[in-house]
């Protein structure tokens, strides 16, 4: 129906779109507002980011009104996602506080919307892929640099970020932060995660084209981001970034293990060494990985658990449409729940913060598109032959598996520095795996 209602226009804008300057450059214009959205994540408050977006989408809506054989197709995994918009719009309508639901609603339609002009865009500009996935390369370097500087000069906490009761002195950890807004070394955690994946597709691709001098650059600013990925102090990073790693080690070692196999044991062999000696030398980083196993031990972790039961029976109130969008509308209604002195912002769980927004309904259609992306993605690695494509669908999912991971014990997910790299990362998966 869209489509024919484009074509429509597309016929009867012809002239307009003839004799125009602009419109036959819609592309390059649209290049030009991704690009800003990935830049202005960096150092610019949320609500500049998400006017950038609608930038984007503004500009793909033009297109698609004008510009001829320009369509919109839904597809594989992205059924699952349609399913999910029409489901928390019902829970929009549902809501008990439609004020502040509707308000965390158009957020979701940004990111929504964003993702749809990505996807559009990179249909028609598959070269431009490796040119975003550099720039955003890019900018999480540049918050590695910061965030490895504040490191040496010991920048202080704005808030309570660590359990410092059972500690010593030399034990607390200095957790860097960057230039992201609200500053939070948990949003510089989740930042870097969510665009690491970008670095190996940089790095893999110009050891691939024999580039050796920019791979080895290119592989410098990866374990840049990695080092300060530690320095943030998030564990829910540490756990994703393993995580990436991981995944990356499997989808490389299932093309060259039978060819470089004493190179991977050497690899494996020199990683377990050197973190150990990590371990046993930095008492601050050893401190805080394992209190991610101290359980009630630790006030994050039994803060965590405190949510997680409050939005558990929240759930169970609310199982069939939940309470509706948004940080505030939950804050609001977690008020009713929460245990004295335990106030949260979100469920920090990706899947059961959906559940308590959107319902049971919503959470298996989100759930069904995590699973079929994945599903889809290892399909195309392991029976495409067409390397270089291989290599960014490998970064996306990457990407995506590692934010989930994170999503699991954190609330940044919902952050848009992170969402708009996220649904970035999603659509190249689009790109690729639903081609004809």
């Amino acid at each position: 129906m869209f489509n024919k209602l484009f074509k429509f226009t597309q016929e009867k804008t012809g002239v307009l779109y003839e004799n125009s300057l602009i419109l036959k450059n819609i592309d390059n214009l649209i290049f030009l507002a991704i690009g800003s959205v990935f830049v202005l994540s960096t150092f610019m408050s949320s609500d500049t980011i998400g006017f950038a977006a609608l930038v984007v989408a503004m500009l793909t809506f033009v297109k698609l009104l004008t510009t001829p054989g320009a369509k919109i197709s839904c597809r594989g995994f992205e059924f699952w996602l349609l399913v999910y918009f029409m489901l928390i719009v019902i829970s929009l309508f549902g809501s008990t506080l439609f004020y502040y639901s509707f308000k965390g609603f158009t957020k979701t339609l940004t990111y929504l919307l964003f993702y749809c002009s990505t996807v559009i865009y990179l249909k028609d500009n598959r070269e431009k892929i490796p040119f975003f996935m550099g720039l955003i390369g890019f900018c999480l370097t540049s918050q590695a640099i910061v965030g490895f500087l504040q490191n040496f000069s010991h920048v202080n906490e704005i808030s309570t970020w660590q359990d410092v009761s059972n500690l010593n002195p030399e034990q607390v950890m200095t957790r860097v932060y960057g230039t992201l807004k609200p500053f939070n070394p948990n949003l510089l955690g989740g930042y870097l995660v969510v665009g690491l994946p970008s670095l190996f597709a940089m790095t893999a691709t110009r050891f691939y084209e024999k580039r050796i001098y920019g791979g080895l650059i290119w592989l410098c600013l990866t374990v840049l981001n990695m080092i300060t990925i530690f320095l943030t102090g998030c564990r829910g990073a540490y756990l994703a970034m393993f995580t990436g790693v991981i995944l990356a080690f499997g989808i490389s070692a299932k093309f060259f293990w039978n060819t470089y196999k004493k190179l991977y044991m050497g690899l494996i062999g020199g990683c377990i060494s050197l973190i150990t000696v990590i371990l046993i030398t930095t008492s601050s980083l050893r401190a805080r990985i394992f209190s991610i196993f101290a359980m009630r031990a630790d006030s994050s972790n039994s803060f965590r658990f405190n949510v997680y039961n409050s939005s558990i029976q929240m759930f169970k109130d609310n199982w069939l449409l939940g309470i509706g969008l948004g940080n505030q509308n939950f804050r609001e209604i977690y008020g009713l729940y929460m245990r004295t002195g335990f106030d949260a912002l979100s469920a920090y769980n990706i899947f059961l913060e959906t559940a308590v927004e959107s319902g049971v309904f919503a959470l298996i259609a989100f759930l069904g598109f995590f699973v079929s992306a994945i599903r889809d993605s290892l399909k195309f690695i392991f029976n495409s032959n067409n390397t270089r494509n291989i290599i960014f669908v490998s970064a996306a999912l990457i990407s995506v598996v590692s934010v989930m991971v994170h999503g699991l014990v954190d609330t940044v997910f919902f952050r848009p520095q992170l969402q708009f790299i996220f649904w970035f990362m999603v659509s190249i998966l689009s790109v690729f795996l639903n081609e004809k």
